[in-house]
């Protein structure tokens, strides 16, 4: 199982409509996230910072599939505005993190 750890940043006062818009994510976005092969997901806020964690079982295949979804491509722009994903600067791309420690 692979594991997923993206971090972002809620725009001034937009809170309540970030949660609004996950209250009422689309049935399609959620279709899409299955199809990707996600699941376990879930995102924590601590002031304007966001946390997003979610698992699946191939990584290569769970981002191809992404990156193709014309859905999640949708999804993304409709939260312009709302949140700015944390990137990295070298490769342009979502910023990745490191697992340094796991306890079973």
């Amino acid at each position: 199982m692979d594991r997923r750890i993206w971090k972002a940043r809620l725009m001034p006062n937009m809170r309540d409509e970030y949660v609004r818009r996950h209250d009422e994510i689309w049935p399609e976005m959620i279709d899409e996230l299955r199809a990707a092969g996600i699941r376990n997901y879930t995102i924590w806020n601590n002031g304007d910072e966001l946390i997003g964690y979610y698992e699946c079982e191939d990584l290569t295949a769970c981002e191809a599939y992404k990156a193709q979804s014309e859905v999640m491509r949708r999804w993304s722009v409709s939260m312009q505005g709302i949140m700015e994903m944390e990137t990295d600067p070298e490769k342009g791309s979502v910023k990745t993190f490191d697992q340094l420690f796991k306890l079973m």
